[in-house]
C-alpha cells in the first residue's frame, strides 16, 4: 500500500486581526480544505492532499486559490509555504517575502535545508545556537553531517534527537483541524523597525497590561503567557511560559512578559511587531493566590481594581501605566 504524499501550506497573514477576523479567516480557508489548523494570532496551516482532486489543481495553483480568496475577500497580503509536512511549510513561509510562495519538494528537502542557519529550526534558542556556534556548527545541513554520539554529547539525548530529526526535514504532526484552545491575545506592529531595548520593554509592558485589563473585564485569569517577536526579515520568535499561578493580575503578567523578553537577548534585532497570548483561560472564581504577608500587594491590587472602575467610567486611557505616560 502506497502512502500518499501529504502537501501542507502555511499562510502568514500580513495584518492586524481581531479574534472575530481570525475567526473568519479560519472559516474561509475552510472552504478550500476542511483541514486547517489556527496558528494564531497571524497564520494558518492548510492541508491540502484531499483537496487537490476537489479543485483539480497542482499544489502550487492551490495555495494561489487560498491567497487570492484573502486578498479578494478581505484585502488581506499572505506569504506562503509549500512542503510536505508542518514544520517545512512554516520554514518556507518565513522564507517567503509577503506575496510570494516558496515550495519546497520532497526531492529537494535536504538541499533546500541545508545552507539555512541553526536558529531557522523550530526550538533553537538563543541558548542552543550559542552551543552549536561554538563548535563551529551554523547552517542546518553541519548537523546532518555530525556523529549522532557528538551531538548526544553536546545536547543531550532527548534534545539531540529531535534536533537531528528536524535538521533532515521530518515532523510527523499532523494538520488538525480544531478550534483554537481559548485565548486572548494582543498585538503591536511598531512603526518603524526597533532597534531599541527602551521600545521594546516599553511596547510589551504595554501589551501585558491590556491582556491584564481584558482578562479582568472579562472575568479571567490566564495559566500561560506566550510572547511572539516577528523581526524586519519576517521571521519570527515565540516563547511559551506556564505561570507560577493562574491571575489576571497586570504587574504579575507583565513581570513573565518581561522575563520571556529578556530571555531572547534580542541586542541588535530589528523588531517589527510583538503579540501576547494569554491561554489556559479558567473563571476567576476558580483561581487562587499564593497568600502574602506584604501590604503591598494587596495595595496594589486595591489600586488595579479602582483603576479598572475609572477606565469604565472614563475610557480605556483614562489611567495607564506610570512607564508607559508618554
Amino acid at each position: 500500500m502506497t502512502t500518499r504524499q501529504r502537501h501542507i501550506a502555511h499562510l502568514h497573514l500580513h495584518a492586524a486581526l481581531t479574534e472575530p477576523q481570525y475567526d473568519d479567516i479560519i472559516e474561509l480557508m475552510s472552504g478550500v480544505t476542511p483541514h486547517v489548523q489556527a496558528v494564531p494570532p497571524d497564520a494558518v496551516q492548510l492541508d491540502l492532499t484531499s483537496a487537490l482532486r476537489y479543485f483539480d489543481l497542482s499544489p502550487y495553483d492551490v495555495v494561489q486559490l487560498a491567497k487570492m480568496r484573502l486578498k479578494g475577500l478581505y484585502g488581506i497580503d499572505s506569504s506562503a509555504g509549500l512542503a510536505s509536512n508542518r514544520m517545512l511549510a512554516a520554514m518556507a513561509a518565513d522564507a517567503s517575502a509577503p506575496g510570494d510562495t516558496t515550495w519546497v519538494p520532497t526531492s529537494h528537502v535536504a538541499d533546500w535545508l541545508y545552507p539555512r542557519p541553526v536558529t531557522a529550526l523550530p526550538g533553537v534558542g538563543r541558548t542552543t545556537a550559542e552551543t552549536l556556534h561554538r563548535y563551529g556548527l551554523h547552517n542546518i545541513g553541519q548537523i546532518t553531517e555530525l556523529p549522532s554520539a557528538t551531538l548526544q554529547r553536546l545536547l543531550g539525548v532527548g534534545q539531540a534527537r529531535l534536533l537531528a530529526e528536524r535538521a533532515r526535514g521530518h515532523d510527523p504532526r499532523p494538520v488538525v483541524p480544531a478550534e483554537p484552545a481559548a485565548h486572548l491575545i494582543a498585538d503591536r506592529v511598531l512603526e518603524r523597525d526597533c532597534l531599541d531595548p527602551a521600545q521594546h520593554h516599553r511596547a510589551v509592558l504595554g501589551l501585558a497590561d491590556q491582556i491584564g485589563q481584558r482578562l479582568r473585564g472579562e472575568s479571567q485569569i490566564a495559566s500561560r503567557l506566550t510572547l511572539m517577536v516577528r523581526y524586519a526579515d519576517r521571521s519570527s520568535t515565540t516563547r511559551t511560559r506556564t505561570l507560577p499561578e493562574p491571575t489576571n493580575h497586570s504587574p504579575a503578567l507583565a513581570a513573565d512578559a518581561l522575563s520571556l523578553l529578556t530571555g531572547l537577548g534580542l541586542q541588535r534585532a530589528r523588531v517589527r511587531s510583538f503579540a501576547i497570548r494569554a491561554e489556559n483561560l479558567l473563571p476567576t472564581g476558580r483561581a487562587y493566590r499564593q497568600l502574602s504577608l506584604d501590604p503591598g500587594d494587596a495595595r496594589a491590587r486595591a489600586a488595579e481594581a479602582a483603576a479598572d472602575r475609572a477606565r469604565r467610567r472614563f475610557g480605556p486611557e483614562a489611567i495607564r501605566p506610570a512607564a508607559l505616560a508618554n
